[in-house]
């Protein structure tokens, strides 16, 4: 089992100069901690996201960091030229030596995608095209590109750029349904989904299945379950934290649908803490408690959901700076070991 770490970089009230120092100074402790990826999420016009530009963000995070691996989890293409994207990928791959994770998906939000002018129903074509001309873009075979698509055209264009990894650096996708897992492992790409772990296990089971099939004998790839995890000495205390927190991320999370008058259908699943949180094995979103509290619900979820990779979103709403180190250090002291050597790779 490895561990990572997911950011929606949703805002905490904190002043924005403030507010991304101490995000900052929380990458630093997942990249002591010794966490294998820090992945970021990209969301525009809300407060969810006040990162909208994730590889701005990630380049801060490469001159913080050492080891961890850091990466988008998604950059959502259809907002992209994918020249431009091109570019970024290899600056990031080459300015971390090596350490950047290429996570790709169409959005999820047609508010989002509205403010760019985008059909958010074409979304699928734009995303399976622009995700081709990009990897055909990074690819060292590549020096000039030429691509003659269904909406994307270009003719003799130079491509200086090259990533340190080759072909080009792992490729992440997030989904919620076999089919998609499937695909996911056909392209060879890593997987991680944030349903419940009841929900997870056909996706899982179908990856493995397509990866068996089409990628001869290779070595499995993160197939990766994510959660808010908050970790206290107590978990009167990780509780406190988590019912203080989850309210003001669920605030961001429904913003724009409820400036738009509309309902989120995810956000109605899981505004209450108690569906979110609770249960005897963890929430449909989150797990709270002492390190070995933690230990036991991330443990069943894991072997239910059939993943080798857990992602712990553990900076969320007005969860301080000092709260997340301390719950990293816990994490990292004893959570990790105690995991560390599950085989769900059946």
């Amino acid at each position: 089992m490895e561990f990572g770490v997911f950011d929606h970089i949703d805002h905490s009230g904190q002043d924005l100069r403030d507010f991304y120092e101490s995000r900052l100074k929380m990458v630093e402790a997942y990249d002591r901690a010794g966490f294998y990826c820090y992945h970021v999420a990209e969301h525009h016009g809300t407060p969810l996201g006040m990162a909208p530009s994730p590889s701005l963000m990630l380049a801060a995070a490469i001159q913080r960091t050492k080891r961890i691996k850091i990466g988008p989890l998604v950059y959502i293409l259809p907002l992209y030229n994918p020249l431009r994207l091109i570019d970024e990928i290899a600056m990031l791959d080459q300015m971390s030596n090596g350490r950047f994770q290429l996570g790709v998906g169409r959005g999820t939000s047609p508010l989002e995608a509205a403010m760019f002018n985008h059909d958010h129903s074409i979304s699928p074509k734009v995303y399976a095209e622009t995700l081709e001309v990009i990897l055909k873009g990074l690819s060292p075979e590549t020096a000039i590109l030429n691509h003659d698509g269904e909406m994307l055209h270009y003719k003799n264009v130079p491509m200086e750029l090259k990533p340190l990894q080759q072909p080009y650096p792992p490729v992440w996708i997030g989904g919620h349904s076999t089919d998609g897992a499937a695909r996911t492992a056909r392209m060879g790409a890593n997987y991680v989904t944030q349903d419940t772990a009841e929900a997870s296990r056909p996706y899982t089971d179908s990856f493995r299945a397509a990866w068996k099939e089409s990628q001869g004998g290779k070595p499995l790839p993160k197939i990766g379950l994510l959660r808010f995890i908050v970790v206290g000495d107590t978990d009167a205390e990780a509780e406190a934290i988590a019912q203080r927190a989850y309210p003001k991320w669920h605030d961001c999370y429904d913003h724009l649908f409820r400036k738009a008058g509309l309902v989120h259908e995810r956000g109605e699943k899981t505004g209450k803490f108690e569906t979110a949180f609770g249960g005897e094995n963890g929430g449909v979103r989150g797990i709270h408690g002492s390190p070995q509290t933690v230990t036991r619900k991330l443990q069943a979820q894991a072997e239910i959901a059939g993943v080798n990779y857990l992602v712990g979103q553990f900076a969320f709403g007005d969860v301080t700076d000092t709260e997340v180190i301390k719950g990293v250090e816990l994490f990292q002291r004893q959570v990790m070991p105690a995991l560390k050597d599950m085989n769900t790779n059946m």
